[in-house]
């Protein structure tokens, strides 16, 4: 092999090395052992202590019973194929992040959620790319990717306006339940974000009518969690979670999904020339 054809090989691989690494730790809680009061239901309080590496965590009796994810393990890295839209059409940025998930294989081996913020959507996908189902959704009130500091830990009475937001970033689901047994998925146990069943929190917000709404706008109406119908939470969401586990990729609406993930098109046939080659391992989380 020529010194040319060993240079483009070594580019190739620090490349796409780059580009799985690097957004493989984002939006991971900093302090996994604090807990979270929060809901956005009225006089419902969710509480959850986290524990670390954990895929699945329910709350019983008081105690957290939790199942530990697997120590990470070589993964060969042949590259999968496009994520699977069947004649589901999707936005740009929903059908970028899903593709750049299934060929490098960033969601693992397990399932993945993409939730678009600006149309209100969420998108359930099997390990392999699959497109399950999509369904409307219920987003944070107030149009931002970042959570405010300190807001998880506050009452919602004290929330500002500003600070019902949905964060955007990649996170590892967890199973939890709010102090009236009912069960939640958590997204970020720090910034208490989590997916549950459609809330009726007042007669005035009217979230049932906002939720079928053809209005992406009219589906802006949470504190900062994601309202699911509930016949797709039932049988679509929380089954699928709970038998693969799930990254969950909140699709960001102020920025480009790149500056968030380090997502890239990789059907662009410049890109695909530096996609990883099979031999190649990484470990997956």
């Amino acid at each position: 092999m020529n010194q040319m054809k060993i240079s483009s090989l070594r580019g190739a691989m620090a490349f796409a090395a780059a580009v799985l690494i690097a957004p493989a730790f984002a939006a991971v809680p900093a302090h996994p052992g604090a807990s979270t009061e929060h809901t956005d239901k009225a006089g419902k309080t969710v509480t959850s202590k986290p524990a670390p590496q954990v895929a699945h965590a329910e709350k019983k009796g008081g105690k957290p019973a939790t199942k530990a994810v697997a120590a990470a393990q070589p993964v060969a890295l042949k590259p999968g194929a496009p994520a699977d839209f069947g004649k589901q059409a999707a936005p740009q940025d929903v059908v970028q992040v899903a593709n750049w998930v299934s060929v490098t294989h960033n969601n693992g081996k397990r399932a993945f959620v993409l939730i678009d913020k600006k149309q209100a959507q969420l998108y359930v996908f099997d390990p392999q790319g699959k497109l399950k189902s999509r369904t409307p959704v219920l987003v944070g009130k107030a149009i931002g990717d970042k959570a405010m500091p300190g807001s998880g830990d506050k009452a919602l009475s004290q929330l500002k306006e500003n600070e019902k937001t949905t964060p955007a970033g990649r996170f590892l689901a967890m199973r939890g339940k709010n102090t009236h047994g009912e069960d939640v998925l958590w997204i970020d146990y720090q910034q208490a974000l989590a997916m549950h069943r459609l809330a009726s929190v007042s007669a005035a917000e009217h979230r049932a009518e906002r939720i079928a709404s053809a209005d992406a706008s009219a589906h802006r109406i949470s504190n900062g969690c994601v309202n699911v119908p509930p016949q797709f939470y039932d049988s679509v969401l929380k089954p699928t979670i709970t038998k693969l586990g799930a990254i969950i990729y909140v699709l960001p609406e102020t920025m480009p999904p790149q500056q968030v993930f380090g997502s890239l098109d990789v059907t662009h046939p410049q890109l695909a020339q530096s996609r990883p080659m099979a031999g190649t391992t990484r470990k997956v989380g």
